[in-house]
């Protein structure tokens, strides 16, 4: 027999505020637009005053197939030059297992309060691949392969380009090039759709830490004697 657990409504909120999470399908119409809605819904709403400087993290390999996803969308985000907006991971210079704990040390000592956006690719049931999910939190890279690497982001991005629960390893590796690179261009759109409102709130947050900072140094500096 099941047990019943009677919670509040205000608890139940809370319960499904902290899972929130949204699902595009790159098989409708103008995903990336759906997406880059989504994006810049998610980061302003977490990214608050504090946050001075905005990482997309990419996280995989280019040595497989369906791990790439993260990397692809960085080698497509290299263009990218906005103050205080940063991409870290692609083709050449990947972020993977061996050096993510060495990756994030770097960004929080390059970078002043970073806020992270992490992407990865992800394994799931058969009637969800091609789903791009957006959640808040952090990621947990390698879950998909029974790997416990350190959680990453304060949102994260997660494209499931396969399905998973057996075999992950030669899953990953026999996946369709096609679907991962339709899944990083739709990335990229979506994060190019919303990157000006992004850089906007950065340069606002930035503005107000300056402000911020020169009033604590102005009061520090008085004689109040």
């Amino acid at each position: 027999m099941e047990k019943i657990i009677l919670i509040s409504i205000k608890e139940a909120a809370k319960i499904i505020l902290s899972n929130k999470k949204s699902v595009i399908d790159i098989n409708d119409s103008f995903p990336h637009i759906n997406l880059g809605k989504h994006i810049k819904n998610y980061v302003t709403s977490n990214m608050d005053s504090s946050f001075t400087s905005l990482v997309f993290l990419c996280i995989g390999t280019d040595r497989s197939t369906g791990d790439s996803l993260g990397p692809m969308v960085g080698y497509k985000l290299s263009h990218l030059n906005y103050k205080n907006i940063w991409v870290h991971g692609n083709l050449e210079n990947p972020v993977h297992a061996k050096n993510l704990n060495e990756k994030v040390d770097e960004i929080h000592s390059l970078y002043t309060r970073p806020f992270i956006v992490a992407i990865d690719a992800c394994l799931g049931n058969y009637q969800n691949i091609g789903h791009i999910n957006i959640s808040e939190g952090p990621i947990y890279p390698g879950a998909g392969v029974n790997k416990n690497l350190l959680p990453v982001g304060n949102i994260h991005i997660t494209g499931t380009v396969n399905s998973g629960g057996y075999m992950e390893y030669f899953v990953l590796q026999n996946t369709r090039l096609n679907i991962v690179m339709k899944m990083a261009d739709i990335i990229k759109g979506g994060i190019m759709n919303c990157i000006e409102d992004l850089y906007l709130q950065l340069q606002c947050n930035n503005m107000y830490t300056a402000k911020k900072e020169s009033l604590v140094n102005y009061v520090s500096n008085q004689d109040l004697f």
